[in-house]
């Protein structure tokens, strides 16, 4: 089995719950870096921006390189740094360094693997002969979800059996699924890159209207996503006053649940409803889960609306992929990276940006606590699903002029 592309596919599977240990292992820790390592909120938010800038660095220097020397070396140094940044989480803040410079070196390397992860997994599994590329696309990012619930949930639990002094551990039980998927990419077989003849060239591509709406719609996807997840856990916390556990099952954990389960619905019945009226319903669904996130005063329904955005975004970032790849089927691994690196991008500016609101709403007004400065921040999340209803209701005339052409 696991010499067919059946076995490729799944350890790309695998490949998003790698990613999804990188992203989220660390927000669960945000609220014991400031209490056991002193790190400050503006600190704590920082990481979010070197995490994904980091990644963006990589998505970029992938680009040219990713059709060049193929998927699977790209694949297997990416799963290399991703262990061995999730070992240096666990270490290093143990070793006597600086909090904040062991927490950053460990995030950067993790972060340079999540990078390679996310521009090669997608292209690859587009370029693997299926009748179902649509759906296959929003099944394989199911998998991030289902990474993205099991971090929260174990590593919740693990907290709070083990008890948060013995935090470190954690990222080494977790590096422990990359070391494994490293050894299996390593026996299965690859489907070989386009043809450099055969691309349509990256900068045919980017001065394509039709591409640069792509774009901003995986700029708007990635922002939305990770406004509401990475700060979900703290929200919780701070601004409902529920404890930690609570909030984190509730908050991140019932996120990706949301998350994994519109991916899974559209992975099976896909074919039955179309794809861009699926995203229209998803970002009026987002634009009012942030909405009711930011405004209401009961607790519960607060929760309930930073779960279910989860539900609501489930399908900007393989749908945008797969509209992408609908559009340009030629585009090969470049067209996936760069779009690779608009998600990153936004997956930056969502929750940099919510944080950012944040201490200025607190510099405004003193005050404030972190969870009434966080709570009002959240209104500007219903910015991104806005530009999204925009962006797809632009597509569908450059589509038929490209038609027409």
């Amino acid at each position: 089995m696991h010499r067919t592309y059946k076995g490729t596919v799944v350890a790309c599977y695998i490949g998003y719950f790698v990613q999804a240990i990188i992203n989220n292992l660390s927000p669960i820790l945000f609220i014991v870096y400031r209490a056991r390592l002193g790190v400050s909120l503006q600190a704590v938010n920082s990481l979010i921006l070197i995490n994904f800038l980091s990644q963006t660095a990589v998505d970029a220097l992938s680009v040219k390189i990713v059709d060049r020397i193929g998927y699977k070396k790209i694949l297997l140094a990416s799963h290399i740094c991703a262990c061995l940044g999730l070992v240096l989480l666990g270490v290093l803040p143990q070793s006597g360094c600086p909090p904040f410079f062991a927490l950053a070196l460990s995030t950067v390397v993790s972060a340079l693997g999540s990078g390679m992860i996310e521009v090669t997994i997608s292209p690859l599994v587009d370029a693997i002969p299926s009748d179902r590329k649509e759906a296959g696309m929003s099944l394989l990012h199911s998998f991030y979800c289902w990474g993205q619930t099991a971090v929260v949930a174990l590593s919740t639990l693990f907290l709070r059996v083990a008890g948060e002094s013995n935090w470190f551990i954690l990222p080494l039980i977790w590096a422990l699924v990359p070391l494994f998927n490293t050894l299996n990419f390593s026996t299965l077989p690859f489907p070989t890159t386009l043809r450099e003849e055969e691309k349509i060239p990256l900068k045919k591509l980017l001065s394509s209207k039709g591409f640069l709406i792509a774009m901003l719609l995986m700029l708007c996807a990635g922002a939305s996503e990770l406004a509401m997840s990475q700060w979900s856990s703290y929200f919780a916390e701070t601004g409902l006053g529920v404890e930690k556990y609570v909030g984190d099952l509730l908050g991140p954990c019932l996120f990706a649940v949301f998350m994994g389960a519109g991916r899974l619905l559209y992975g099976i019945f896909g074919e039955k409803l179309p794809l861009k009226k699926a995203l229209y319903f998803c970002a009026a669904l987002c634009f009012a889960c942030y909405l009711t996130a930011s405004l209401s005063k009961n607790p519960l329904l607060t929760l309930f609306a930073c779960a279910l955005t989860g539900f609501s975004i489930s399908l900007f970032w393989p749908g945008t992929l797969s509209l992408t790849a609908r559009l340009y089927p030629n585009g090969g691994a470049a067209m996936f990276g760069v779009l690779a690196i608009l998600g990153d991008v936004g997956c930056t500016v969502g929750p940099c940006m919510i944080g950012l609101v944040t201490s200025a709403a607190q510099t405004a007004q003193p005050s404030l606590s972190d969870g009434a400065a966080l709570k009002h921040s959240l209104g500007f999340g219903t910015l991104f699903p806005i530009l999204i209803v925009i962006g797809l209701l632009i597509l569908p005339n450059l589509q038929k002029k490209q038609k027409d052409g």
